[in-house]
């Protein structure tokens, strides 16, 4: 295993939509296991294959209960809303208020081609909203709420 460089800021592979995986093989086994090694070593909740420049639909998600991996995750049922601050290893010292889903039902893979359903609530769903996003090149600061 191996921690990877969080691309940053303005990079541009943050703003690209991530490819499908196709593949279920080593190469897969050993992307989830540096993403989740960087994830825990940046303390982060979350980390999606763009953050670490590759475009892949692959996040790993800790939100305290466990590593979860997600390749070619989808969120295919959403319930009630919550507004709370988010972060981003990806932005360092941004943090803002965004309006999420209470309650997240996710459909994806696991490392070994499996499909999965997880659901989640409160940090979880937060999570998995924020991961998904970033396989879309859709960054939390183009989503905060105004203030004013």
């Amino acid at each position: 295993m191996a921690i990877r460089i969080i691309r940053k800021d303005d990079d541009p592979i943050l703003r690209k939509q991530s490819r499908p995986v196709e593949e279920f093989n080593e190469k897969l086994h050993i992307l989830l296991d540096d993403m989740a090694e960087t994830m825990y070593d940046a303390d982060g909740v979350g980390l999606a294959a763009p953050q670490i420049g590759i475009l892949k639909r692959v996040v790993v998600i800790d939100a305290g209960e466990g590593l979860i991996e997600l390749v070619n995750p989808e969120i295919i049922e959403t319930e009630g809303l919550q507004d709370g601050p988010e972060g981003c290893l990806s932005l360092p010292g941004v943090s803002g208020d965004v309006e999420r889903p209470m309650k997240v039902k996710v459909k994806a893979y696991d490392r070994n081609g499996q499909e999965v359903e997880i659901e989640g609530t409160e940090l979880l769903a937060r999570a998995f909203c924020h991961e998904v996003d970033h396989l879309n090149g859709i960054l939390f600061t183009d989503l905060i709420k105004d203030n004013e």
